[in-house]
């Protein structure tokens, strides 16, 4: 029989996000792994809670040659250049999200991996979300009928961040959920936020996103009492709300809505009550998968096939088009288009 080979992966950032994907990765008997943070204390932690990790260094460079793979879980802002080092050495990517903060950076990173000829995954962990994923399957399957809006309230105390605002934060998952349920993207953005902690950092907005047939709405706070993670799809003929904090019923459908031939005629709306129509509550069953463990194991998996996953690097392109039409709504007040990418040219940006 031949010896098993495993895929050494680095994780860099031993943070809130690079802590949990060690302890996943480190339940994986194909994978050894390697920790990397600039924080030796950090490092002595890894190594204290996960005595399976191979090895940890306080610089990527110390390792790069001996990995097969790099985990990219710092502050957004490092992302692009830790995640170009890795590509331009070779090495497949995994970065969390969002992917870069900007455009430019994130071609960068798309066109760096077809390049060198690597994997290039973006962590969009809701889109391997069992209730996701059973959420569309009810929307395609037609049970809500034509999809009138999508809500969704991404909410908590914290935690803030210096390098970004709370839409970058927190709306990546939403945009990337919307999306991926709707099996499209937005045209335009529009957006209000607020900044009541900090005079640089908004911790409050709300998103109206423009897709080519419906609309969906998004809230995203750092300043809230309560922990909310729900996204509320409502068709023509019933309603869907996934809840994430939700023990046993993350799905519920309900079977409620509004003859709109009674309002039909704007005559009459006034002369007789508006219609409503109320049903059953169902709450299908969703079997429970730690989103986090599959998406890491699609990357070992992409890793060692060389087969793209379902989240690659033009994925994560796509979200971060998205975030740069909320910033110029946010500067201009005013709508901003999701423009299209730009013509990548060859050439790798350098690492700074």
């Amino acid at each position: 029989m031949a010896k098993r080979v495993e895929t050494r992966v680095a994780v860099v950032g031993y943070g809130y996000w690079g802590s949990k994907h060690v302890r996943v990765l480190s339940t994986m008997p194909d994978v050894d792994v390697v920790v990397v943070d600039e924080h030796a204390e950090r490092l002595e932690e890894a190594v204290a809670y996960y005595p399976s990790v191979e090895r940890t260094a306080t610089s990527l460079a110390d390792v790069l040659d001996d990995v097969d793979a790099v985990l990219v879980a710092t502050p957004p802002a490092g992302h692009a250049d830790i995640a170009l080092q890795a590509i331009n050495a070779g090495k497949h990517v995994l970065v969390e999200k969002p992917m870069a903060t900007s455009v430019a950076d994130a071609e960068a990173m798309v066109l760096a991996a077809a390049v060198q000829g690597v994997q290039l995954m973006v962590g969009h962990t809701f889109e391997y979300n069992a209730a996701v994923r059973q959420l569309r399957d009810i929307i395609r399957s037609g049970t809500l009928g034509r999809v009138l809006y999508i809500d969704s309230a991404r909410l908590s105390l914290g935690r803030y961040q210096r390098d970004v605002n709370v839409i970058w934060d927190l709306a990546p998952h939403d945009i990337s959920i919307a999306s991926f349920l709707l099996d499209e993207l937005p045209v335009a953005a529009s957006v209000w936020g607020d900044r009541n902690v900090t005079p640089w950092r908004e911790d409050v907005a709300y998103l109206r996103l423009d897709f080519p047939q419906t609309r969906a709405f998004v809230h995203v706070s750092w300043l809230n009492p309560n922990k909310v993670r729900r996204t509320t799809v409502v068709g023509e003929r019933k309603m869907a709300v996934y809840d994430d904090m939700s023990d046993n019923e993350r799905i519920r459908i309900y079977d409620i809505g509004v003859d709109p031939s009674s309002i039909d005629d704007p005559h009459s709306a006034h002369e007789r009550p508006v219609s409503y129509r109320t049903g059953d509550i169902v709450s299908p069953f969703v079997p429970f998968h730690e989103p986090l463990m599959a998406q890491d194991r699609a990357f070992v998996d992409s890793v060692r096939t060389g087969v793209a996953s379902e989240t690659p690097g033009e994925r994560g392109l796509d979200i971060v088009r998205v975030l740069a039409a909320t910033d110029a709504a946010l500067v201009t007040g005013r709508t901003a288009p999701v423009l299209k990418p730009s013509q990548i040219v060859p050439g790798v940006r350098a690492v700074s």
